[in-house]
């Protein structure tokens, strides 16, 4: 139809008034006008060519009847093609995620509409129009169609998305910022506990961030986040949502997933992206990142308490030595309180000699004798008794005396060293703020004297992360060290932060290869032994040697001995031993060690010393847990337990694991796990799953966080314990 149509069919209809809410409104003649029809008509095409205004009309079954050309036009369609069509056909609604209004309901209510913002269908990403309808009817009454006008909105319309889009996404990354985030997931938690179903966060923050933004400048750190953001992205390959909360801080909301050891998986994916060095305009940089993941409904129901609980988890992954991710537990507040405890007891160790040292053998590859033997500090806890080289590592590491500790570490070796032949070196890692300060080379120097050794006996292994520090003083330190004689080695090289630069900057003696790239030097694949094999041809160039430590199997050190490594450490030789252990082994002259399998590191047991739960015929006891390995575990305070009973232990918080006694001696017992924990990413251990909260729920709980102590309600009525209690009880640690 015409316009001039439009209008004769307009003026020929009878009058009727009625509200347009409740019926079409009917055609009724024009008012006086002193302009003639064809001078109207006129008018309406000059309105239409300008833009101003634009007209379309649809006939009772909904399909276009009219439509101003300058409409298609600016639609980019034929309008040959468009009439006769459905309107539905035509548009679609603007707004993707669909909040605005809907273009069937409207017309379907034969209701005057306005503001409704379409786009042709058959082009998503062009023009946007603002349509407004009016329903019009017979002399009869009954419904004729619409007739409407249309206004192009695409600049205003593009300014409003923009708008809204910032409101919930940051405009640095494009990912979801802390307002969308924090709707998302309380969205998300509020049906899934409905649909009793998981979900995970994680929250993510940046190590050495801060550095970057200091030294490269604030435009070098966007870039650094937007190719974080890019990574992360890439790293977390299934359904989830990722947001940037602000400064170097990410969070990821992953539905439908409670297994710890696929979540620890991904945790470490994304840590070991994250820490591949990054190329900017300014100059290359390399950062680190630590994880904190919580459980929804384990750790928490709501919103609040799950990213409460990650943060938490966050925490005590920054705390445990950054590069790390950590599950929550409802023992994490406790834990941090006595490790900041702990931290407050080092001066007391330094200055009561509480401290003490274990030596890790270094083996020459061809001769098969010890030449050297690293060192690890160890704590003699006066209550908490002894705290080995691994814990200890993670306590000193965020405090402020751990320059002070390595101050001592290094004059102790010295004086150890004293002892030793004159063919034995001894190794002290150097950590960062120790190596930056002012007085470093003189604490070396005077320990080297003290002791009375020569300066080649003591090497120094220096981590890649001092590189980060003034050039100017890490370039006049490593020179003071190498004309004081003592030698230097790279440690933990290939572990993501390598750069030759640092080699042609540094008088390195040697380079230790990272323990997780020989670790994985055995693969099928062999990828990291071909890396393995491209740093000893390096070293070799540079005059260096190589170091690496871990080995356990007897195929990776046939391996490593087949890619040329001069130096080997690890459990197949020895595990770390005491002086005066290293005495006896020394007291016939060179310490000769053959590799054997029988010496396969056991899994590692962590002293705890703590009440737990353990289930047997349906009745509950209470016990102590002395220590925990991934495999088993020493409980005490039961007595008479044969060999081959079966415990279900309870490690709280919904942590049941089968396991059997496989020693029993007085009240202590030795537990072997039906199934293995797996790592919690800090050093500690953790089961895989679960009981779910909804599965207590059915049982009549209230939905809730599972406790971090004793959760199991056991119904011992008729119940008759088969175990005494011991007393009295030993405490003394394992």
């Amino acid at each position: 139809m015409s316009l001039k149509g439009l209008l004769s069919s307009r003026n020929g209809s009878a009058s009727r008034r009625e509200p347009p809410a409740v019926a079409p409104r009917p055609l009724a003649p024009p008012a006086t006008s002193a302009l003639t029809d064809g001078e109207r008509l006129a008018m309406l095409d000059e309105l239409e060519q300008s833009g101003l205004g634009w007209f379309w009309a649809s006939d009772a079954r909904g399909n276009l009847t009219y439509l101003s050309g300058a409409i298609a036009k600016r639609l980019d369609l034929p309008l040959a093609d468009l009439l006769g069509q459905p309107l539905t056909a035509i548009f679609a609604a603007a707004d993707r995620e669909g909040r605005g209004k809907s273009l069937p309901l409207m017309l379907g209510a034969h209701k005057a509409f306005t503001g409704l913002a379409v786009r042709a269908a058959r082009k998503p990403e062009g023009a946007v129009l603002r349509l407004s309808g009016q329903p019009i009817a017979t002399a009869e009454g009954a419904f004729a169609g619409f007739r409407g006008t249309g206004v192009d909105i695409t600049e205003e319309y593009t300014r409003e998305e923009e708008t809204a889009r910032l409101a919930r996404y940051d405009s640095l990354t494009g990912l979801s910022n802390r307002h969308r985030m924090a709707h998302h997931i309380d969205a998300t938690l509020t049906a899934f506990r409905a649909a009793r179903r998981n979900c995970a966060v994680m929250m993510i923050d940046l190590d050495r961030f801060k550095h970057v933004n200091d030294t490269l400048g604030h435009a070098a750190g966007d870039e650094l986040l937007k190719q974080v953001a890019a990574r992360l992205t890439r790293a977390i390959d299934r359904d989830c949502e990722i947001g940037r909360l602000g400064g170097d801080e990410f969070q990821v909301m992953l539905p439908d997933i409670d297994d710890r050891g696929v979540l620890g998986e991904l945790a470490a994916k994304v840590i070991a992206m994250l820490r591949q060095p990054y190329s900017l305009e300014e100059g290359r940089c390399v950062i680190g990142a630590s994880v904190g993941i919580a459980i929804a409904p384990h750790d928490g129901v709501t919103r609040d308490e799950i990213v409460r609980a990650a943060d938490l988890a966050l925490y005590a992954a920054k705390n445990g030595g950054r590069a790390q991710y950590r599950f929550f537990s409802g023992e994490l507040e406790n834990e941090t309180i006595f490790r900041r405890r702990l931290e407050q007891d080092l001066g007391t160790a330094l200055r009561e000699e509480q401290l003490f040292l274990r030596f890790e053998p270094i083996v020459a590859a061809a001769a098969g004798t010890v030449c050297g033997l690293e060192t690890h500090v160890c704590w003699n806890h006066e209550t908490r008794g002894v705290i080995d080289e691994h814990e200890f590592a993670q306590i000193v590491e965020g405090s402020a005396l751990l320059g002070d500790v390595g101050r001592w570490a290094i004059a102790a070796a010295c004086q150890r060293a004293a002892g030793w032949p004159d063919s034995v070196r001894v190794a002290a890692s150097v950590p960062v703020a120790l190596f930056l300060a002012d007085d470093f080379v003189t604490l070396v120097s005077e320990a080297v004297d003290a002791a009375g050794i020569a300066p080649a006996r003591l090497t120094l292994a220096i981590s890649e992360a001092v590189f980060f520090g003034e050039a100017s003083v890490v370039d006049r330190t490593l020179a003071a060290l190498f004309k004081l004689g003592v030698r230097l080695t790279l440690d933990e090289f290939g572990s993501g932060y390598s750069s030759l630069s640092y080699l042609r900057r540094a008088p390195f003696d040697a380079i230790k290869i990272d323990q997780k790239l020989v670790a994985e030097a055995e693969r099928q694949d062999g990828t990291e032994l071909g890396l393995v094999r491209a740093i000893v041809a390096l070293a070799g160039a540079l005059q260096m040697d190589t170091v690496a430590g871990g080995i356990e199997s007897a195929s990776l050190l046939a391996a490593l001995q087949a890619c040329g490594v001069h130096y080997l450490q690890g459990p197949i030789f020895s595990e770390p031993v005491d002086t005066d252990t290293l005495a006896r082994e020394m007291a016939g002259g060179a310490w000769r060690i053959e590799p054997g399998t029988s010496r396969m590191r056991r899994a590692r047991r962590r002293t705890l010393l703590r009440k737990i739960q353990v289930i047997h015929d349906d009745y509950a006891y209470m016990v102590t847990l002395r220590n925990l390995s991934k495999t088993g575990a020493l409980i005490q305070g039961l007595a008479d337990v044969p060999r081959g009973t079966q415990f279900v232990v309870d490690l709280g918080g919904g942590q049941l694991a089968v396991a059997t006694v496989m020693r029993s001696s007085g009240d202590v017992q030795g537990l072997e796990f039906e199934q293995s924990l797996i790592e919690d990413g800090s050093g500690g251990l953790c089961t895989r799953n679960r009981v779910s909260p909804y599965a207590l729920a059915a049982a009549g709980t209230p939905l809730a966080a599972l406790a971090p102590g004793k959760f199991l309600g056991m119904d011992q009525g008729g119940a008759v314990p088969k175990f005494g209690y011991a007393k009295p009880a030993r405490t003394e640690p394992a």
